[in-house]
């Protein structure tokens, strides 16, 4: 019997852990509508070329990783190229269902999802990718700190 109580305890361990694990899937949750508000605002600020806004949301040594770009180490550049490659050509879109959210213990949050990129002139939407922006927070202030691009393709048809 004493046996029997063991392994049930050890299975109600592991099937708790394993609940937990699958809840925690980065959707849903205060965590993910803030991470997602933020992604909102950048956005929005990319997309209606507002720089001095868009430079608000990056630490000054922000680190931006984009596979067929390069890596970026400073603010100001990750700016001068939105202002150069970006504004009034681009806009960015969001991939529904694609955005997930998670905690990074003592330091901010961690946001991941998919997006496309669509041509101003033509309103063709072309390109896709992914990407991984890490947020840091100090107070109730939110600042991106590293940036992950990459997964670059053309957008199936």
């Amino acid at each position: 019997m004493k046996r029997i109580a063991t392994w049930t305890m050890v299975w109600a361990g592991l099937l708790a852990s394993g609940c937990a694990a699958a809840a925690d899937d980065g959707v849903g949750g205060p965590l993910y509508d803030q991470l997602l508000g933020l992604d909102q605002a950048v956005f929005n600020a990319y997309n209606a070329c507002d720089l001095e806004a868009f430079s608000g949301y990056f630490a000054p040594d922000v680190e931006f990783y984009h596979d067929t770009g390069g890596v970026t180490h400073d603010r100001q550049t990750v700016i001068d190229n939105t202002r150069k490659w970006i504004c009034h050509k681009v806009r960015r879109e969001l991939i529904a269902g694609t955005f997930r959210a998670y905690p990074l213990k003592d330091y901010g949050a961690l946001a991941e999802g998919e997006h496309r990129f669509c041509e101003l002139a033509s309103g063709q939407c072309e390109g896709v990718a992914k990407f991984v922006i890490v947020w840091h927070r100090q107070g109730d202030q939110w600042q991106i700190t590293r940036v992950l691009s990459y997964g670059h393709r053309a957008l199936a048809p």
